[in-house]
């Protein structure tokens, strides 16, 4: 069975000795009716809310089930914060009920009378004291040491300023075809043509490069099903992304430039303003139907000790650092980059350890972590969360 280590990934109740803090389970199980778990969890609800609750089985992750119940797997923190019992949500256990609706048990059918996710000197529902943790391993986090608010991994401005790298030849169905300064400029200056089209677009125009709060002018309308209200993504086409480890192109990158809103609609053309810029778009940028996306959330906890690093085989076939745009060699924390996994692989909160292979017959080494915070087909833009050494293209990663 793959284990996915993730800010809302099931939990597993064996696994190595040999693993770091994150990527073990916390310490202090007991058993709780029929099944062991780490947490608190609240007794079986009245029969009222009973529909109101899910009983979690062997499989289940906070992001399916909210895909199931909410419709959304991006609201997972919901599912997460109704359930506060559960102290890190790394780890779910089968056998213990999730909270799903507004209905919830009242506080006194919580285990042994306390509020959920309580600390030491809880009681289980039997009444008697949870079973005090066993002698303290090295490395490896306590429920009480697991608590914490999750934060967000990373910034909207990472993801709506980032990209995508797909096919060389991604059809992008609309165009800016004008904006408000190009007939500002009167038509007197000698050899002066208004339909000259240079570098920057028309010769006179007087501005080229937009931004937010300027006015521009779209290739569709009604006609194309344009509405007053929707908004696109100015995508600019760079360059051709060579993987760093095979050598071989991997795909386009394309740039996410700025946000435009559709402010009116005449049957075949649109007018539009530019609500959010990362950078100046010209005449003839292209345009793709915005989709929002959350940043995802985690609860950073520290790096894969050195001295407990993931055998080499397993990296030999592993995900990598591909790409940064503006020819950043040196990578460091805060670091945007992309990886060479797509939506199949991964998902948004996805943590890795970034591992620098060594020199022949020595073990890697962990140097960093990141997080992924918006996926695609073929590849994911993620943050650098954390940085021993300088990381650079092609380091590997593993899942943390």
């Amino acid at each position: 069975m793959r284990l996915r280590f993730s800010g809302f990934v099931l939990a597993s109740l064996a696994l190595a000795p040999c693993l770091s803090a994150a990527d073990r389970p916390p310490q202090g199980l007991h058993q709780v009716g029929d099944h062991w778990t780490a947490w608190n969890p609240p007794a079986p609800p009245a029969p009222p809310a009973k529909p109101q609750t899910h009983v979690i089985e062997k499989g289940d992750t906070l992001w399916d089930l909210a895909a199931r119940y909410y419709g959304n797997p991006y609201l997972w923190p919901q599912l997460w914060e109704k359930n506060q019992y559960i102290l890190d949500a790394h780890w779910i256990y089968p056998g213990d009920p999730l909270l799903l609706g507004v209905e919830v048990a009242p506080v006194e059918q919580l285990s042994g009378g306390g509020a959920a996710g309580g600390g030491e000197g809880t009681a289980t529902p039997t009444g008697e004291p949870a079973a005090e943790p066993s002698e303290p391993v090295e490395g490896v986090l306590t429920s009480k040491q697991a608590a914490g608010a999750p934060v967000p991994l990373g910034a909207e401005s990472d993801i709506y300023c980032s990209g995508f790298i797909g096919p060389e030849d991604v059809e992008l169905p609309f165009a800016v075809t004008g904006s408000e300064y190009e007939k500002l400029l009167p038509d007197m200056h000698v050899g002066y043509s208004p339909e000259i089209v240079g570098r920057y677009g028309r010769v006179g125009v007087a501005k080229y490069e937009l931004s937010t709060g300027d006015i521009v002018y779209l290739d569709g309308g009604r006609a194309r099903g344009l509405t007053p209200g929707s908004i696109f993504m100015a995508v600019v086409p760079d360059r051709v992304v060579i993987h760093p480890v095979t050598k071989q192109p991997f795909g386009r990158y394309y740039h996410y430039a700025a946000r435009v809103r559709v402010l009116s609609v005449q049957e075949a053309t649109a007018i539009g303003e530019i609500v959010q810029s990362c950078d100046p778009i010209r005449i003839g940028t292209r345009l793709q139907p915005y989709e929002p996306e959350p940043v995802p959330l985690g609860r950073p906890t520290g790096m894969r000790p050195i001295n407990f690093p993931t055998a080499e085989e397993k990296l030999q076939a592993a995900p990598v650092v591909l790409f940064a745009k503006d020819d950043v060699i040196s990578l460091g924390q805060d670091h945007v980059v992309y990886i060479d996994r797509g939506a199949d692989q991964v998902t948004p909160g996805d943590v890795f350890t970034i591992y620098r292979l060594n020199r022949a017959g020595s073990p890697p080494m962990p140097i960093g972590e990141l997080a992924v915070l918006s996926v695609h087909k073929t590849s994911a833009v993620a943050k650098i969360i954390a940085a021993r050494y300088p990381i650079y293209l092609g380091d590997r990663l593993d899942p943390k």
